[in-house]
């Protein structure tokens, strides 16, 4: 996973989750971790579907930007009904970061992963025949 329930609540805060995911017919004032973990796991595969495209999964570690686009969008995902503008403006955020690395203008540099050049397609590649009209061979027009 990209975060955790615990870094959730360090950005969020306990009061937060607790409404967002106690959902039973009869409150508890718990975090219901089975639909924080729902949240977590729908964040790690949108992630990943942008990361596979550069990169070798599963990531060795996990740089803090990832940590961070997976906590905005885990918190997104976890709201039934609109979410506050700051929410949906941090999940935008976070989607054109997400294009940003998929299409190489944004990179991730962490120790063991390196981005898969040979899937990025990027510079230019020429070949031509050998030229025929040289000083040479244009002998007397040249």
């Amino acid at each position: 996973m990209y975060t955790t329930l615990a870094e959730l609540t360090d950005r969020y805060g306990a009061h937060m989750l607790v409404s967002l995911t106690d959902r039973a017919a009869m409150a508890t004032g718990l975090i219901d971790t089975t639909v924080v973990d729902r949240a977590l796991v729908d964040a790690d595969a949108m992630i990943d579907g942008y990361l596979a495209v550069r990169y070798a999964l599963p990531l060795s570690s996990v740089p803090t930007l990832v940590a961070d686009l997976a906590q905005a969008i885990a918190i997104y995902k976890l709201h039934v009904t609109s979410p506050d503008p700051k929410i949906k403006d941090d999940y935008d955020g976070a989607l054109r970061s997400l294009r940003d690395i998929s299409n190489g203008a944004l990179r991730l540099s962490v120790a063991g992963i390196e981005p898969d050049t040979a899937a990025t397609g990027s510079g230019v590649a020429v070949s031509d025949r050998e030229r025929v009209l040289t000083t040479d061979t244009m002998g007397g027009f040249v």
